[in-house]
């Protein structure tokens, strides 16, 4: 792929935007050398002023969502999108989020622009872990963990049963919850069955990946092993 075709659907501007970083000297290699349009340079290798280029297409992102942020690309609030660079909301491929979070749900939040791999993360075939911690308005009861576990659980308005899902107490009104389905406000629904409200809820891991010590609303790429950890068993504590 030519450079200036590269860098455009990195999102760094039009293909004629492009064109004039080069004439004005922009583009360069680590060494500060200007490169041409028609030059042929490792990825790795590319600076627009002085920053390495962006991942090419196949990044994955991990975010550590906060509250009140949106899943989507345009919504009247703040949007995920907001905290990243604003040239990410206009790569080609897109960049999308690796299923979602409600408004009032935190934690770790996925981006990828490899769309085979997106479906790959969030097809029930996959069975990838998503473990959640819930604090709730009122003390468990003491049946919910048997009750989630037994694959026959239903949610209001479904025909399918849920899969088995593992619930562990770790306080009266708190507890940790791995789902391999993704449902509509799925965790949120099921406490609300068995007459619970969920107060607070955070996604602590996909897999095996975990934030890591990443704070509220800060982001960063992933390597290929981190990649590989969404495929993984979550390890617990």
């Amino acid at each position: 792929m030519k450079l200036v075709k590269l860098i455009a659907n990195l999102g760094y501007g039009s293909r004629k935007e492009v064109t004039a970083m080069f004439r004005e000297g922009r583009i360069t290699d680590p060494d500060g050398e200007v490169l041409y349009a028609d030059d042929k340079v490792p990825h790795e290798h590319i600076r627009i002023d002085d920053e390495p280029l962006d991942p090419p297409a196949g990044m994955v992102i991990m975010m550590n969502k906060p509250l009140g942020a949106t899943c989507s690309r345009k919504d009247m609030g703040r949007v995920v999108y907001d905290l990243l660079p604003p040239r990410y909301r206009v790569r080609d491929p897109a960049l999308s989020t690796v299923g979602r979070l409600d408004r009032e749900t935190s934690g770790l939040l996925l981006f990828t622009d490899d769309g085979a791999l997106l479906h790959r993360i969030i097809s029930p075939k996959a069975q990838v872990a998503k473990v959640y911690e819930a604090t709730l308005a009122s003390d468990l009861r003491g049946d919910e963990t048997a009750l989630f576990a037994s694959g026959t659980m239903m949610l209001e308005s479904e025909n399918e049963p849920l899969e088995p899902a593992i619930l562990q107490v770790l306080e009266p009104r708190r507890a940790r919850l791995t789902l391999t389905e993704g449902r509509y406000h799925q965790a949120r629904r099921m406490f609300a069955a068995v007459g619970n409200h969920v107060e607070t809820l955070t996604r602590v891991s996909v897999g095996a990946l975990t934030l890591d010590g990443l704070p509220p609303g800060e982001w960063r790429a992933l390597e290929d092993h981190e990649i590989a950890r969404i495929f993984a068993t979550p390890t617990g504590d």
